[in-house]
């Protein structure tokens, strides 16, 4: 069976990516299977630039096929603003995701309403040798000014989806996989991972 690598720390992108691929015919190994500690610094200037460096870092260390992400929030009245930064945005050392949604909200007072956004996602399959493909998703939203649901992680709880009255924290893991950004960005992959196996 082929393995890939989850090129991620992060036990929410792990069980999101896991439940996405459930159905694929790939061996899903993460970084703790392998006691594998990796911290890779996201300095690209795109998110495909980082998910590549993660996801050849990863397959370099490991010895095996990775796939890595990078996503970010982009809010239109900030400009596109937190962008490829939507992990390190606030101004704090160790901020948490409550830090990060806090901030963006104030940021956003005095803005008019509606705050519309999107988060964008990519990924990268690469492998030891540093071969690299690429594929992306994204969707849309508003940041809405209180917090709703209890699933995800990061701004789920402050991003609405204007069609399903839900932000995307008051969704199922199952609805969430069927419309993120993350989960269109990998199964755009999809036919990618198949030629990359091949």
């Amino acid at each position: 069976m082929n393995k890939l690598l989850i090129a991620t720390n992060n036990p929410g992108k792990v069980a999101e990516i896991k439940a996405i691929l459930a159905d694929s015919d790939l061996a899903l190994v993460t970084p703790a299977d392998l006691d594998l500690h990796l911290d890779v610094v996201e300095d690209g200037l795109t998110y495909a630039e980082n998910a590549a460096k993660k996801a050849i870092a990863f397959a370099q260390a490991a010895g095996l096929a990775a796939m890595g992400d990078d996503s970010g929030l982009e809010v239109d009245a900030l400009g596109g603003e937190p962008g490829i930064h939507s992990h390190r945005f606030v101004p704090l050392e160790n901020a948490t995701d409550a830090d990060r949604r806090h901030y963006l909200l104030q940021r956003l007072q005095g803005q008019p309403r509606p705050w519309t956004a999107h988060f964008h996602a990519a990924i990268a399959i690469a492998d030891p040798a540093g071969k690299v493909s690429l594929a992306s998703g994204r969707c849309d939203g508003e940041i809405i000014p209180q917090e709703r649901g209890s699933n995800g992680f990061g701004y789920d709880p402050i991003f609405f989806i204007p069609e399903l009255g839900h932000t995307m924290a008051e969704l199922g893991l199952q609805e969430k996989n069927r419309i993120s950004h993350r989960a269109r960005a990998i199964h755009n992959a999809l036919p990618l991972l198949a030629e990359f196996f091949k």
